[in-house]
């Protein structure tokens, strides 16, 4: 079937939001490509532009209504009114390998490296998870996993229980485990992301280890040394009462999912019930840490 393809320029800092306000307008799948070499702007007559460094490629339905999803992308700030675009019907590929092609063995923190499921480990003495996150959302390459693989990375898991509170692909999860945890749990409102957790687990030797549970099916008594959120602001706000209560006195919080604009509003919501620790940022995303009191 045809496609519409949507082509912004930018830096590689400004990258990651663009995506999401792609996503967002509608976008099924989107791509980042190096721009040097690969020109596809022509300023207007008379007008000098200073080029970024990166393309971030927005796929459509061939059905998409354009005007809409530009009319949507100019409210984003990093954009406005007449930002510059291309627009281009294109013919049908394999979307899905083309995004395998892209997806490189990445490291966080000092031990732990995340490698898709068909390449190699670039390090067989590291800490290994092998992934392939199907339909659900977390292969690392968001600042905001990022930040939740490093601060997991840094922590002592052994012996230690992790409750991974939005678990999309189980990347959280099943890297607290190869890092020492002795159990983890996935919970997630997506039944999609229950099956790409147990298949990743599975991938990983860890499915014995990893209890899975739909939002609406977990245990009223559960609870862990350590939990982890990488979801976004307004549910970790809203889920403030239920999200604290899965950590064990003494136990560890990690939320994500939060722009740096948005990390005292969250903290707030949970600085009642922990001792927070300085916020970390990467990019525009945030990480709010803290101990259960």
């Amino acid at each position: 079937m045809p496609w519409i393809q949507l082509k912004l320029n930018t830096t590689g800092s400004q990258a990651e939001s663009l995506s999401d306000a792609l996503v967002e307008s509608g976008a099924v799948s989107v791509t980042f490509q190096d721009s040097h070499d690969n020109p596809v702007f022509e300023p207007l007559p008379g007008e000098t532009l200073l080029w970024g460094d990166t393309d971030v490629i927005g796929l459509f339905d061939a059905q998409t209504d354009m005007d809409e999803v530009v009319a949507i992308l100019e409210q984003h700030p990093l954009l406005g009114a007449g930002f510059h675009k291309k627009i281009e019907q294109i013919e049908d590929k394999d979307w899905e390998r083309e995004w395998m092609d892209n997806f490189h063995p990445m490291r966080f923190g000092q031990r732990l490296w995340i490698c898709p499921s068909w390449r190699e480990v670039p390090d067989p003495d590291a800490v290994n998870v092998m992934l392939d996150p199907g339909l659900a959302f977390g292969t690392g390459t968001h600042p905001t996993t990022s930040l939740c693989l490093q601060w997991l990375d840094g922590l002592d898991l052994s012996g230690k229980t992790v409750i991974d509170f939005g678990c999309g692909s189980g990347i959280l999860a099943i890297a607290a485990l190869k890092l020492g945890a002795a159990r983890a749990i996935g919970i997630d409102i997506d039944p999609q992301a229950i099956q790409a957790s147990r298949d990743n687990a599975e991938r990983n030797g860890v499915s014995a280890q990893l209890d899975l549970y739909l939002s609406k099916d977990k245990p009223a008594d559960l609870y862990a040394d350590v939990v982890v959120a990488n979801i976004l602001a307004g549910p970790l706000r809203e889920l403030a009462p239920v999200i604290s209560e899965l950590v064990k006195p003494g136990g560890v919080l990690g939320l994500s999912g939060v722009l740096a604009t948005q990390a005292i509003a969250v903290a707030q919501a949970y600085q009642d019930k922990f001792s927070l620790e300085p916020v970390a940022v990467n990019e525009e995303w945030s990480r709010i840490t803290g101990r259960r009191l």
